[in-house]
Formats: structure tokens, C-alpha cells, sequence
């Protein structure tokens, strides 16, 4: 018999409904097809929308292949927009340059072809029906109405200026993010600052690293995170405080699973995270037990005398931490740990074994915390009586929250003077004036106040205007509730976002919309302060701006353009900021460009005017690994004496412990890895919604769960003496009888959080607070 074989799908019009000999020649006697031809095209097509879908195609640019649709004809690369790993995203271009799909960059030395759920999805989010596309102003029946960037710019200058003629330069605040490019922090701080003569601005890195910020300053003389990604690959021991890695920074994790040194991984948290059950041996102390528990091992450590005698000697305050440790043997502090002696014991010599490397990493599980500052600086003070700093595989290492928390630091201007510089020291006042080229007298002696400062300020009528820029706190701040009756008492608000719907947003006097990640260009610092850029490879909607070209609609508004003439675009001003680092410890003036960072595969700074040109990428597009490089190899810190200090107090009680009107203890923490802070963006993605919860729920041991005759799903009502929430039940081993945990992410959340702050650092205590549990009687 001729034709074609059985299973021959080339055969036969699948366009006029025809079965084709596909199907004849299985049955070559049947004189008709069994499959009507009116349901055959919908078996079986040879074109149409899903076929072509399905058909991939040779995408070039070693992409693999790829739908016809998504064809690119070219590609670029950016940061990601979210945390702060800082992994680099091969953007897909069509013939308009316009980004159309994206995939991880594979010779990144960040995430090495990886990428989390949200990069992934990171293009989604600027499609979202509600974004910002013009300019609302509220009118006098209290409605948002749009209007043009001319009517927006003058009720922005008229409403600020009348502010400050009427009650001072420090009547009106702003509050900033750690997610817009650098060169735009810095924009907005000098801007605000010496161009309209306001004095406090805060940024939200405050509610993420300001505890690592200030241990830093106050241990080694700089905020300087002394480490490399590459430590985590080459650690002997990594010690994991507060930190769920796997689901925060999942590329992270990927990291510690490329480590061929078998290494002990030791995660110390209250609860059983999905990184402590993946960990070699978890810690689950009692919450807040973690400065006692570092004190303990740091007792146990120098009573036997496992120590580095050339480490210590390149510090100081050891004499005066010697005395005051003698107090903290593991009999002392058990009870507050929740761990035996033996524990205590045992840990202590896992984390000083000599010729180890050991490596301290910790994320908001310390930062946000009361007392987070000293418990950062427990284990800075670890990693330096033990010798386990500037060498491979070790450190005393902050994870950096949001993508560009590291520029925040560095260049926002609000509570240090840009370029990593001080308000308070006239010749760094002077240097900046210089090299900015405005007057020196605009630049004030005093700091800003800090995040919670202002807001208290708004509370009492003394900050009249807020300006809010790429943030939401009326979702995200401490106490949440607090931000309604406070908004009462401003008299004009300003929201600048890539969205109208957010918490903040809906609030707003005034709404300024913004181009978001992909629709402009710039520059990040992620953790380990590796300098990336990003790219425009969208167009903003409607007649959004880019967060710099709305800066400089408001420089010349309000009358002080002149003071910011170099600031054309973000390269030129990139250049400005390079040069104002110039003798910093954060000293980046070896970097020519944009396309200098692109080219090294970022640049971690210190990078001075003549850095190692061996650092730069080979002819086959390699990465060496000097390109990932730690911070004190020499011993010497940004001290005056040149030496690390040792510093330390006395554990806190907790601010808010459970009693019998409160008999639950509250956690909080991240979700998944799908999800991100208050969800403004990531919420928007079809795809990351569906892998996560869409409402809030609570994690409930058992035991507890059937105490109070709650079942899974069952709906159940948590109260803190200042809100409440109700919330799906989740029966959970994974935290301990009398905890109960709750995912940041839900709006209702930080209505319970108690308003408490680290004294040095005025980050808040998110983690800990009194909650009751109330069964909610379905009708």
C-alpha cells in the first residue's frame, strides 16, 4: 500500500477540516473518516494562534529557542527591580527596542544563569491596568481629577514653598525607597535638600538595613559589608541568623548549594523556615534569645581560649568586652536561649574550630529588631576574635534587602551626606559643595531626622508636607494604623509611584506618575557592593516620567535648576557622584562608565582612579574571579586607630512580651519567594499570584490550633492591643507552641506591630509582639 505510514501527521489539509491519511491509512479499508471533519481542525491544525505558539524557533543570542512571537531581534541586559542579590536579566528586544520576554544572564558572576519567581515575571508588572499614566491633583470636593505636569508642578512649588515661608525649612519631609537607580536617590536628596532648603528626608531602607548600616559605622568606621558572594561557596561553616535564604534570597541559597567544602550550615531562628529545614543543624531558640545565645558562644569561645591573637590585635574595647562577657556563661542564658548547655557548648565549638572558615550572615530577623544593632555587632565581634574576617569564606555579613538599599546608603542624602560623607564635618561639607559646584552654605550641618522621627513630627503638627517617593508606608510602616490619623494632620501630600492604587497613593493631595524598573536607565548596588546598571527598554505610560525627569521639572518649577545643570541625564550625574567618592572608603572613581560595568560584569567598589586593569573581562566574555573581592584582607578598618571596635550591651527585655490578655507571641516574616514587600508590584503578575496564598493566613502549632477547636481553613481573628485582622488558619509544627507567624505581605499585618525601635539605628521591631487568637463563628 503507498502513502504515507501510520502516525504521518504531514499529510492531509488540516485548513478545510480534511482528516487526512493520518487517519484513513490506519483503517485502509474504512471508505470514511470516524472523526467528522467539523471536529477534526480542532484536533489537529497545521497553523493558527496556538500552533504557532508551540512551534519554537531558533531565538539566536544563545537563548535557545522560542516562540515565533517572541522572536527578539536583539537583547541588552538590566538588574533586577527586586531584592537586593542583584541578579542580572537578559532583556529580549523587538524591532522598537521594546523589552518582549526575558531570561537570567548566564556569565553574571551575581546569579550565574539563575533567577527567582519575580525575575523572572519582572516585566509583568508594567502592564498593569492601574498604573499611573497622569498627573491627579485633588480638588476641593475631595476628588482626584487629572491634570497636566504645568498644573501638577505648580501646586507642587505653591503648596511646599507657602509651607516653608509659613513655618521653616523643616515643615515639610520626604520619605524615600531603596528601588529607584542611585542617580535618582541622589537627585531627589540634593534637590530637597539644597536646592529647596528643606532639612529631613528619610529613605525605607530604614525599615530594612539601618541596624547593619549603624553596626558597621560603629564597628569598623564605614558601612562596609566586608564580603563577597563567593564566601558562601567557600565557607567551612555558614551561620544563617534571622535569614530564611531559601525563600528571601533563594539565589543565595543556589550559592550555598555550589559550596564543594561539605559545609555545616546552621540556621538560628524561632521557627522552623523552609532554610532551617534544609540547614545541617537548626537553632530554634526562643525570639529575641539571639544576643544572649551570641554572647554565651562568645564566653565559651574565649574561656578556651579559641581565638586569633593577630585578629584581636587589630582591635579595640577588648579589655572592658572581657569583663562584661564573664556574665554570660551557657548556665546563664539558657533560660532565655530555650537551648540547653550542652547546646550552647557544642555550637560554640562548631563555629571556632580552628583552621574552619566561618561565616556570620544575617538578614531582617536581626535588623528589625529592638536590639539589632548590638546583635549585629555579637557577631561582628565573633567574626574577629575568631580571625574569620577578610579571608575567603568568612565575614560578619549583612544581606542587603532591596535592590538598591546599598545606594540608598551611600547616596540618598538624607541622614549622610552623599557620596558616603557626614552633615556633621565642615570639610565634607566643603568637598561636596566643590564638587557639585553649589554653594557650601546650602549644604546644612544638621541630620535629618530618621523615618519614625518624622513621621512622630507629622503626628505633632510639626511636619505640615510629606512627599513620598517609590514607597507605600501607609501599607508598610510599623503600627499601620497610625498613618490614617496622622495623614489628618498634614496639609498637603504629595505620592510619587508607578501606581494610583497603592495604600499611599489613595491618600495622596497630589499624585505624580512614575516610569518604573525597565523604563529607565541607572544604576544599582547590591549586597555585596557590586555596582550594576539597568535599562530602559520600555515606554512609560501616558505621559509618566521617569522619577529624574520629574526631578527636574520640580528643580525648574520651583526655581534652583540652575544648581543642577549637570544633571542632564543619569550618566552625567553618575559621574558627578563618582567623583564626590573620591578618598571614601566606598572610593569608585576607576569607573569610567556604564559601559565599563557592563563590560566587568559589575564593579564592586572600592574601585580608586587606577584599580588592577586585570580585573576586567577577558576577550571571551569571562568574568575572573577578582572580580569578586572582600573587604579588609589588610586588618586595617576605616577607623581612626585603623583597628575594628568591639562593642556590645546588655540584652533588652523584649518591648512586648505575651501575657494573659496576649498569650500569643507574633512573628512575621516573608511569605515566598513570589512575593515582595506589599505586593504593589508583584501582585500585578497573573503567574506569581498563583503561587501564593491570595489572602492573609496564620501559621498555628497544632496543639495550640486544637486548644482553641480551630481546624486548617478555618477562619480565625489575631488582635494586638492596636488593630486586628482575621485570617485563614494553617496548622503549622513549624513554629512552637505560643507563636503563631504571619506573612509580611498582607495589608492587614502591620495594623498588629508593635511601634518600638533600636536606639542606635531607629530601625523598628517588627518581629515580636502580643497577640490573642479568637475563633470567627461562621454564620
Amino acid at each position: 500500500m503507498s502513502g504515507p505510514h501510520p502516525g504521518d501527521d504531514s499529510s492531509g489539509p488540516a485548513e478545510d477540516g480534511g482528516v487526512g491519511n493520518a487517519h484513513a491509512c490506519c483503517y485502509p479499508f474504512s471508505p470514511v473518516p470516524l472523526i467528522p471533519a467539523a471536529l477534526s481542525k480542532f484536533l489537529k491544525q497545521h497553523s493558527g494562534p496556538l500552533t504557532a505558539d508551540l512551534v519554537l524557533e531558533p531565538g539566536n543570542f544563545g537563548l535557545g529557542r522560542v516562540p515565533r512571537r517572541l522572536m527578539p531581534i536583539g537583547t541588552t541586559t538590566s538588574i533586577c527591580g527586586y531584592c537586593a542579590t542583584g541578579c542580572q536579566l537578559k532583556l529580549h528586544l523587538d524591532e522598537h527596542g521594546h523589552a518582549i520576554n526575558l531570561s537570567p544572564q548566564a556569565g553574571y558572576p551575581v546569579n550565574l544563569g539563575m533567577a527567582c519567581p519575580k525575575g523572572w515575571q519582572a516585566l509583568d508588572p508594567l502592564d498593569s491596568p492601574d498604573r499611573a499614566t497622569v498627573p491627579l491633583l485633588r480638588d476641593a470636593e475631595g476628588k482626584m481629577v487629572p491634570v497636566g505636569w504645568a498644573e501638577a508642578m505648580e501646586a507642587f512649588t505653591a503648596r511646599f514653598k507657602g509651607l516653608r515661608e509659613e513655618h521653616g525649612h523643616e515643615s515639610v519631609a520626604f520619605l524615600s525607597t531603596g528601588q529607584i537607580p542611585f542617580e535618582e536617590m541622589a537627585f531627589l536628596g540634593c534637590l530637597f535638600k539644597f536646592g529647596m532648603g528643606f532639612l529631613h528626608g528619610d529613605a525605607n531602607t530604614r525599615q530594612c538595613m539601618a541596624t547593619a548600616v549603624t553596626a558597621y559605622k560603629q564597628s569598623f568606621g564605614f558601612d562596609a559589608p566586608p564580603y563577597a558572594y563567593a564566601d558562601f561557596e567557600e565557607s567551612d561553616v555558614i551561620v544563617l541568623v534571622g535569614s530564611n535564604l531559601c525563600i528571601a534570597h533563594p539565589i543565595l541559597w543556589q550559592r550555598v548549594m555550589r559550596n564543594r567544602r561539605n559545609p555545616e550550615i546552621i540556621v538560628i531562628d524561632p521557627r522552623a523556615t523552609e532554610t532551617a529545614q534544609a540547614a545541617t543543624r537548626h537553632v530554634m531558640l526562643k525570639p529575641k534569645g539571639d544576643l544572649a545565645l551570641l554572647y554565651a558562644l562568645t564566653h565559651c569561645i574565649l574561656r578556651d581560649g579559641r581565638t586569633d591573637a593577630e585578629s584581636i590585635a587589630r582591635t579595640e574595647g577588648l579589655e572592658e568586652f572581657l569583663e562584661f562577657i564573664g556574665d554570660y556563661a551557657p548556665e546563664a542564658v539558657s533560660e532565655r536561649t530555650g537551648m540547653s548547655v550542652e547546646e550552647i557548648e557544642s555550637l560554640a565549638r562548631t563555629v571556632s574550630e580552628p583552621g574552619k572558615r566561618v561565616s556570620w550572615w544575617w538578614t531582617m530577623g536581626v535588623n528589625q529588631s529592638y536590639e539589632g544593632v548590638r546583635t549585629a555587632q555579637a557577631m561582628i565581634n565573633l567574626a574577629l576574635i575568631t580571625g574569620n574576617i577578610g579571608k575567603p569564606g568568612t565575614g560578619a555579613n549583612s544581606i542587603t534587602g532591596q535592590c538598591n538599599a546599598m545606594g540608598s546608603r551611600l547616596f540618598s542624602n538624607t541622614t549622610s551626606l552623599v557620596g558616603g560623607h557626614e552633615f556633621a564635618y565642615p570639610e565634607h561639607r566643603e568637598k561636596v559643595a566643590a564638587g557639585l559646584g553649589i554653594p557650601v552654605e546650602k549644604i546644612p550641618a544638621e541630620s535629618s531626622l530618621a523615618y519614625d522621627q518624622i513621621l512622630a513630627a507629622a503626628e505633632e503638627g510639626k511636619i505640615k508636607g510629606l512627599w513620598i517617593v517609590a514607597t507605600n508606608p501607609f501599607h508598610s510602616w510599623i503600627d499601620s494604623g497610625r498613618l490614617a490619623a496622622l495623614r489628618e494632620k498634614l496639609e498637603f501630600l504629595v505620592v510619587q509611584d508607578m501606581y494610583y492604587s497603592t495604600e499611599s497613593a489613595r491618600a495622596a493631595d497630589l499624585m505624580l506618575p512614575a516610569a518604573g524598573w525597565g523604563e529607565k536607565d541607572g544604576c544599582f548596588i547590591n549586597s555585596e557592593r557590586r555596582i550594576g546598571t539597568l535599562k530602559a527598554v520600555r515606554q512609560a505610560p501616558g505621559i509618566a516620567l521617569s522619577d529624574f525627569r520629574i526631578f527636574r521639572l520640580i528643580a525648574s518649577a520651583w526655581g534652583c535648576d540652575d544648581l543642577f545643570a549637570k544633571w542632564t541625564d543619569p550618566e552625567s550625574a553618575f559621574r558627578l557622584l563618582r567623583d564626590l567618592t573620591k578618598d571614601r572608603p566606598c572610593d569608585i572613581t576607576g569607573i569610567e562608565g556604564y559601559e565599563m560595568i557592563d563590560r566587568m560584569g559589575g564593579i564592586q567598589w572600592p574601585y580608586p582612579e587606577g584599580s588592577s586593569k586585570g580585573e576586567e573581562s577577558s576577550s571571551k566574555g569571562e568574568v575572573p574571579s577578582a572580580n569578586e573581592r572582600r573587604l579588609f584582607e589588610d586588618g586595617i578598618y576605616y577607623t581612626p586607630s585603623g583597628k575594628a571596635r568591639i562593642l556590645f550591651s546588655p540584652p533588652a527585655e523584649m518591648p512586648e512580651g505575651a501575657d494573659r490578655d496576649f498569650p500569643y507571641l507574633l512573628l512575621t516574616g516573608r511569605g515566598t519567594s513570589s512575593q515582595w514587600h506589599t505586593q504593589s508590584r508583584t501582585g500585578k503578575s497573573d503567574i506569581l499570584r498563583k503561587l501564593y496564598p491570595e489572602d492573609v493566613y496564620l501559621e498555628i502549632h497544632p496543639a495550640d490550633a486544637a486548644r482553641l477547636a480551630l481546624k486548617e481553613h478555618d477562619t480565625v481573628r489575631v488582635s494586638s492591643r492596636r488593630g486586628s485582622l482575621e485570617a485563614s488558619v494553617y496548622l503549622a509544627p513549624t513554629v512552637r507552641p505560643g507563636q503563631v507567624f504571619l506573612p509580611m505581605h498582607y495589608p492587614e499585618v502591620n495594623r498588629l506591630t508593635h511601634p518600638s525601635f533600636d536606639p542606635h539605628s531607629r530601625q523598628p521591631n517588627y518581629k515580636a509582639c502580643a497577640v490573642a487568637l479568637e475563633k470567627v463563628r461562621q454564620i
